[in-house]
């Protein structure tokens, strides 16, 4: 939903029904993650995608519909092997779509996440979208442990809502979306009761150390990606916001002096990624030293020539870092793509990093077998 929310604020706040399209679920070649919506507004609109082009105007139907109906549903889209002609997916993959009315009444709710969203507050909505017909549509909205705002919403059984709350801080924490499965009256190895958990955690960090012209690139780059930017150099005359301005902030600091203060502070996590282009070893051996270290990261890329990065391997080696912890960097940084300038090289960063987190192997898809999405 964070790609259609402030088109669906708007026609909330006037007080005009939208029908909502969430993909809930995807199994083998799949276009589209989970949480990826579509829009059906009040003067027959259609705003955004579920599938890329598939069943779009399966799903739009089934969107008036429920506006008419005023009755949420969970549709699967898949390929037929007995109509060739049947709504489907081209790819092979299925989606699960569950589509709901939103309106003031339906979701009263809604102005207050979408709030969170623009604030970068942690936030999760937790739906219904299979079980019961009295709980289809029913939602919980939780945030983070010791919030003010707690929990929001329920199912109507306290039972029920406690398993959900507990769980989905869970996946709140991690900034994951994901399906959960539970007895009719909440039992955890139960089955009967499908809800849908949208995390919409704050962006995931990109930290670019070393104000270089390539840094400027990356920094777009990442800001493209959906990453939350920072450049970190501590020459104030190079790390200047004029130079960046794909940044969301320049710190003017010492590499490792940063990101240590920063990982003290809790703002480094599992989906923060490191770009060290410094190249210079008073710079990114220390920083390195910090950064091999930490007990979740997303990705560690360092660039140099194959010279910078013997000497760096060993220059790390001295400083007590194992072969298991120095195994953790992407160095030289970034896939062989034969890339030559500033935004090149970004794209050639931004294929490693997007090939690191979904297990891509970085060859051409032509010489490929088997499905283009991994499961």
């Amino acid at each position: 939903m964070r790609d259609v929310i402030d088109q669906l604020e708007g026609w909330w706040k006037n007080g005009e029904p939208a029908a909502l399209a969430t993909v809930v679920g995807t199994f083998r070649s799949a276009p589209r993650q989970p949480g990826a919506s579509m829009l059906v507004g009040p003067g027959g609109e259609a705003v955004g995608s579920v599938s890329g082009g598939c069943v779009e105007g399966a799903v739009y139907e089934l969107g008036q519909q429920v506006l008419a109906e005023d009755r949420p549903v969970l549709q699967r889209y898949g390929v037929s092997d007995d109509d060739a002609f049947a709504v489907g997916l081209t790819c092979g993959g299925i989606l699960d779509v569950f589509v709901e009315k939103v309106s003031p009444e339906t979701y009263p709710q809604l102005g207050r996440i979408a709030e969170a969203v623009r604030n970068e507050e942690p936030v999760a909505v937790a739906t219904v979208v299979a079980g019961p017909v009295e709980l289809l549509g029913k939602r919980l909205v939780v945030r983070p442990a010791g919030s003010e705002d707690g929990v929001e919403g329920g199912t109507g059984s306290d039972r029920i809502d406690d398993a959900i709350r507990d769980d989905v801080r869970g996946l709140l924490d991690a900034g994951r979306n994901a399906t959960l499965t539970y007895g009719v009256h909440g039992e955890r190895r139960g089955e009967g009761l499908q809800v849908f958990v949208e995390s919409f955690a704050p962006p995931p960090r990109m930290i670019v150390f070393g104000a270089i012209d390539f840094a400027a690139a990356v920094a777009r780059m990442g800001s493209f990606l959906g990453f939350r930017v920072t450049v970190c150099d501590a020459r104030p005359v190079f790390a200047t916001a004029s130079r960046f301005p794909g940044a969301n902030e320049v710190v003017v600091e010492w590499p490792h002096r940063y990101l240590q203060a920063e990982a003290e502070a809790g703002r480094i996590d599992g989906r923060t990624a490191l770009c060290v282009l410094t190249h210079d070893p008073k710079f990114d051996v220390p920083l390195l030293e910090v950064a091999l270290r930490l007990p979740e990261i997303g990705y560690i890329g360092a660039m140099g020539s194959r010279r910078t990065h013997d000497d760096r391997i060993a220059r790390l080696r001295e400083r007590g870092l194992t072969d298991a912890e120095i195994g953790r960097m992407s160095s030289p940084i970034g896939l062989d793509l034969g890339a030559r300038t500033p935004e090149e090289t970004a794209v050639s960063i931004a294929a490693e990093m997007i090939a690191q987190h979904w297990g891509g192997a970085g060859i051409p898809l032509a010489e490929r077998e088997g499905p283009i999405h991994a499961s």
